[in-house]
């Protein structure tokens, strides 16, 4: 049922099988729906896959829970687990053309950054998380109760979890789910988003390819309002990671009121990125740049309000204007594109709404110019004289677009930084680390990042402050939302 990807470009691979993955069996979505996914870089049909709804996620959600109540997974020993982790990151090592191609056809981002940036990271939770399934441990206990016990702790898999990855970085995302949940101990319904599943049906195949049996890992794409709500509100899933918005973030969490599953949440955000005085400009604006104009500007921790001092303002906006347009735009296989086309029809014209209201709110000091027939390119764009008011300035635009406002001494830009119903990134640029600490401590945001920005790593925990969501993703510290701790007490003597 796959539609073969005829393309001028070397680099495209052909798309498999677009049929959903349930106990490791491709199969057809059980009403026989299908949804068209497009080619964001023409506009044109890319493929046909199977359209998961409410009873393909319950047959997924079954098969996880044989799986786990019967399957081999949960008693196979860590050792053994951690190895086939390991060999599926090796495995997306050794597919990383074919994985880096299909997330350009589908997303649209440049090949070279989706196939040396993307598929190696994805590569990397998978690495690193396998070292986890031999290291959960618990700990003895003394207690005061009258009497000898022998008390410890134990972490035990939570069962079941359902992981709703967005269209941003498909791949990627994934494997910050999909891996330490594997680590844990734990079978998987994974559900892609609608606008770019290809990547994650082939996790799937690369899943059992690796050794992991059949059932753990389940892939269903499908919309949000009826796999996803599926999902979400299922009786027998334990809990949902989920990556996206913060209005569909609210919805989840009414969603799982009905068995109280545990949540992860990693939102939305409308970054800080501070370039003080002192700091080195030259590294400050190609930063901040990169950390607004890269992956399209479609990234949660995008760096979409800059602010710079007022002694430096008019340099950064010219610097920054200066790297703006010196970005080449276009076909994500195009060696030289550092930006492609934005995900989707529907979001290219959220963006560009976006680009037409910074005109009327502010001035544009470069860029502002989109496609309007064809691909969905916009290029990147870099406002001046807006507000901390402006709609552009307060609302997640998630595209190349960004404000640069100025500011006077470290209090007022801290109170500006914070004024915000996000929490998610910050970047600071100073050559004083008495500042880069005070901002460091007083800047609400799950990650700073001082004299760099979007640097990240498997072992760097990951999420948000205040409506930038719960929880943590990658570190250690993920797996935390991957198990129980069960306390257990046992009487040895009077």
């Amino acid at each position: 049922m796959s539609t073969p990807v005829v393309s001028p470009h070397a680099d495209a691979p052909a798309i498999g099988d677009t049929r959903l993955l349930i106990d490791g069996d491709r199969v057809d979505a059980a009403e026989g729906a299908t949804f068209d996914v497009f080619n964001p870089a023409t506009g044109e049909l890319l493929a046909k896959v199977a359209e998961a709804r409410a009873e393909d996620v319950d047959r997924a959600v079954k098969a996880a829970r044989r799986a786990f109540e019967s399957g081999p997974w949960r008693d196979m020993k860590p050792a053994e687990r951690a190895r086939v982790i390991w060999k599926l990151g090796d495995l997306l090592l050794e597919n990383a053309a074919e994985l880096g191609g299909l997330e350009t056809l589908d997303n649209g981002k440049p090949f070279l950054q989706a196939k040396g940036g993307d598929v190696p990271a994805a590569a990397g939770l998978f690495h690193y998380m396998s070292g986890w399934a031999t290291k959960l441990e618990g700990s003895t206990i003394p207690i005061s109760f009258p009497g000898t016990f022998h008390t410890y702790t134990k972490r035990e898999a939570l069962g079941v979890v359902g992981l709703i990855v967005p269209w941003n970085f498909p791949l990627t995302i994934a494997a910050w789910k999909v891996a330490p949940a594997l680590a844990a101990g734990n079978t998987i319904v994974l559900k892609p988003s609608e606008v770019t599943p290809l990547t994650a049906l082939r996790l799937g195949e690369l899943a059992l390819e690796a050794g992991i049996p059949e059932g753990v890992l389940n892939v269903v794409p499908g919309f949000g309002a009826d796999a996803g709500a599926a999902l979400t509100a299922h009786p027998d899933v334990d809990k949902v990671s989920f990556t996206g918005s913060t209005t569909t973030g609210r919805t989840i969490m009414r969603a799982a009121e009905g068995n109280i599953k545990k949540l992860t949440l990693e939102l939305g955000g409308k970054s800080p990125d501070i370039i003080f005085g002192d700091a080195n400009l030259e590294a400050a604006i190609q930063g901040a740049s990169d950390g607004i104009f890269y992956n399209q500007g479609e990234a949660c921790a995008a760096g979409s309000r800059i602010y710079a001092h007022r002694s430096v303002y008019d340099e950064v906006v010219a610097g920054l204007s200066k790297a703006a347009e010196a970005i080449k735009v276009g076909d994500g296989f195009d060696p030289d594109s550092f930006i492609g086309p934005l995900v989707s029809k529907q979001h290219h014209e959220k963006v560009t709404g976006y680009v037409d209201l910074g005109r009327e709110e502010g001035t544009v000091a470069s860029g502002g110019t989109y496609a309007k027939d064809g691909g969905y390119f916009v290029t990147p764009t870099v406002f001046t004289n807006v507000t901390d008011e402006s709609r552009v300035v307060r609302e997640e635009i998630f595209g190349p677009v960004v404000s640069v406002l100025p500011f006077d001494d470290t209090d007022e830009v801290i109170r500006r930084a914070n004024d915000t119903r996000y929490g998610l990134t910050a970047g600071v640029w100073t050559e004083s680390m008495s500042t880069a600490h005070k901002m460091a401590d007083a800047l609400k945001a799950g990650t700073v990042w001082v004299n760099c920005y979007g640097v990240f790593d498997a072992a760097m925990p990951f999420g948000g402050y205040k409506e930038s969501g719960w929880g943590r993703e990658m570190g250690g510290i993920v797996l935390d939302d991957y198990t129980e701790s069960k306390t257990v007490c046992i009487k040895v003597g009077d």
